[in-house]
């Protein structure tokens, strides 16, 4: 018989040594739960540990009385853990702009049901993809920049943040740059997408310039952001080849396309509690 689907996932780091995975699996097991899926990962450079384990449990067994009876070895190891519970499907926000892209690309993922959040809200700075979202019956944010401080609108857009309870807010080209203050707040919690000529084509028509200069990959990354602009931890990335013979507006439909697909991973990786932070890098385990 097939096994019982995942109810929860146990994530966790800490210093590498012997008798982890052994120390987990018994823990797990001791508790009437059985592991579905196992990923670990010990990092050379750092000494740190990387486990991913998801498993299904009786319905006698909660996420309270898990904690309850996995603490011991996990305070003994030192880990630095996480218990997800499956049945409880993160809350996401996007803010965008005026290119619609990877908005379009997520509201059809949302649709047919291809990514485990529950997607709360949009918020943009531009009216321009209202009609869009709405059609959705999603609730639309209309949160300008002109004529206020920086501080004031990310302030609504906070407020907004901690009323609707969001677990995940995903920049889907949204052309604002986030404070400081605000990267620290969402630490963790942000994702954003870009092409991949940072740091050689900055700004405005970034493939036009790549095609005069005759690029012959393009790309796009995915990374949660930080207040080091666009050099937060990666997340996904990917690339296309193109050649002499395409043109700067086909350049752009192609790198478009690629931004929607590492984006969508790079979101179904983080909702599904595949991705662990190691410093400045992550541990992705697919």
């Amino acid at each position: 018989m097939p096994a019982a689907p995942a109810r929860f996932v146990l994530t966790l780091s800490c210093g590498d040594r012997r008798g982890i995975v052994a120390a987990v699996a018994n823990s797990i097991a001791s508790q009437d739960c059985n592991i579905v899926e196992s990923a670990q990962y010990g990092d050379p450079d750092s000494g740190r540990f990387f486990m991913r384990v998801a498993f299904a449990a009786p319905e006698t067994v909660t996420k309270a009385s898990f904690i309850s009876g996995f603490l011991p070895v996990a305070t003994g190891y030192g880990f630095d853990w996480q218990l997800h519970d499956l049945s409880v499907k993160p809350r996401v926000m996007i803010l965008v702009s005026k290119l619609g892209h990877c908005l379009n690309d997520l509201l059809y993922r949302n649709s047919i049901g291809q990514l485990p959040m529950e997607l709360a809200s949009v918020v943009s700075n531009h009216e321009t993809m209202r009609r869009r979202v709405e059609g959705e019956g999603l609730p639309f944010h209309f949160v300008p920049v002109d004529g206020r401080t920086k501080a004031e609108q990310e302030a609504e857009v906070l407020g907004l943040i901690e009323g609707e309870r969001i677990d995940l807010v995903v920049l889907a080209r949204y052309m604002q740059v986030l404070s400081d203050g605000m990267t620290d707040k969402l630490a963790g919690r942000v994702i954003n997408i870009h092409h991949s000529f940072l740091p050689s084509f900055k700004g405005a028509k970034p493939y036009h310039r790549a095609h005069e200069r005759g690029v012959k990959l393009i790309g796009a990354t995915a990374h949660y952001v930080t207040a080091e602009l666009d050099e937060g931890p990666i997340i996904e990335q990917d690339v296309g080849r193109v050649d002499h013979a395409m043109s700067a507006e086909e350049m752009v439909a192609i790198g478009r396309d690629i931004e929607n697909t590492v984006l969508a991973r790079a979101i179904k990786f983080h909702l599904e509690h595949r991705v662990l932070l190691n410093g400045s890098r992550t541990v992705v385990f697919r």
